[in-house]
């Protein structure tokens, strides 16, 4: 059995642009942990307890700040902006003017782009024992968008085993924002080969499908009938090798599910048979980017030293759609000045008793 601890504060402490880097950890009294890096506001572990009583280190990373930035994923439990997901073309019109991104994902601007908020040192305003927030201001004309953006990004572990993430921002300009975080889930601990055993629950009625360039086709589409039905709980496994096209365009599952549950009730959930371990999301966002991992490539070596391989995690991603600076009937990711951006998303863990 692996034995999973907290990376060492001074493998974390680093510079970057002539930024300080640093790690810091929360802990609740029953025995969650969890540890935080201000390089890209990213979660850097979640040590929950399993079923016998151990603590699995359930989200992939690394053990230091060199492994992330000589990383072939870069966006390990990261802060996305400033807009999360793809923009087709690299592109988007905004009051008749045209602003061009950078194009990192094929023709599309990827995740706020190469130089996105994944890659920046963030400012650290307050800590607590169970509380930390991160800010960051991103400058006007950064990887092309508009505006001056002041983002702060609240993370609190809660006695209940909720990570609480908080999201708020303002602009002096006219812009686009559609903010995440990038974690990949494990709940059998991180580098324990796949995730296809786990069970997901999801009680989307709607799903976007995309193009072949993975940008959403103009409207929702029931997922009656499709592989991305998770009404039911089912195994990943189920459905992910089934011959439908929407799962060859994104080499499994890397789709937005439409969520219409209210932050009080659960938008996903996960569940590992051999950990017993479960994780719900409870979010504010009208969409889940459920990611099964596909494109890993198994050339990162993880906190335990094995390697993170395809389909080794999933993500749950709560956002907005994809591509909705392009799409008006999509929900608005418009923030003009004088407005304040909020969101809320939760990770609960809990442990689930097999009936």
């Amino acid at each position: 059995m692996v034995i999973y601890s907290l990376p060492d504060y001074q493998d974390f402490e680093h510079k970057i642009d002539g930024k300080k880097t640093h790690l810091f950890i929360l802990k609740n009294r029953t025995g969650m942990q969890v540890a935080f890096t201000d390089y890209g506001a990213r979660i850097v572990s979640i040590l929950a307890p399993d079923k016998a009583g151990n603590l699995r280190d359930v989200v992939l990373g690394f053990n230091s700040i060199h492994a992330y930035l000589q990383a072939d994923e870069q966006y390990h439990g990261a802060t996305i902006g400033r807009f999360a997901n793809r923009i087709a073309h690299g592109s988007f019109h905004l009051d008749g003017e045209k602003y061009s991104l950078q194009q990192n994902n094929g023709r599309n601007c990827l995740h706020g782009g190469p130089t996105g908020f994944h890659t920046k040192v963030w400012d650290r305003r307050t800590s607590f024992k169970k509380k930390i927030d991160f800010c960051y201001v991103s400058p006007d004309g950064e990887e092309g968008f508009p505006g001056n953006l002041k983002v702060t990004v609240s993370y609190e572990l809660t006695e209940d085993n909720e990570i609480i993430i908080r999201y708020k921002a303002e602009t002096d300009k006219k812009t686009v924002i559609n903010l995440t975080n990038h974690a990949y889930f494990n709940l059998n601990g991180e580098g324990q080969d796949d995730v296809l055993s786990h069970i997901l629950h999801i009680p989307s009625n709607h799903f976007l499908p995309i193009d072949e360039n993975q940008i959403p086709l103009d409207s929702e589409a029931p997922v009656d009938g499709t592989a991305f039905d998770f009404r039911t709980p089912k195994k990943i496994s189920a459905d992910i090798n089934k011959d439908e096209e929407q799962l060859g365009r994104g080499n499994g599952y890397d789709h937005t599910l439409v969520n219409q549950q209210p932050i009080s009730q659960v938008a996903a959930s996960a569940y590992s048979p051999d950990s017993g371990i479960r994780l719900e999301v409870f979010t504010t966002e009208p969409g889940i980017q459920l990611y099964t991992g596909n494109f890993l490539s198994g050339k990162d070596i993880g906190k335990s030293g094995r390697p993170y391989s395809s389909r080794s995690a999933f993500c749950f991603e709560t956002q907005h759609y994809p591509d909705s600076p392009n799409r008006p009937q999509f929900p608005s990711v418009l923030l003009e000045p004088g407005q304040v951006f909020e969101s809320e998303t939760i990770y609960k863990f809990s442990i689930k008793k097999e009936m």
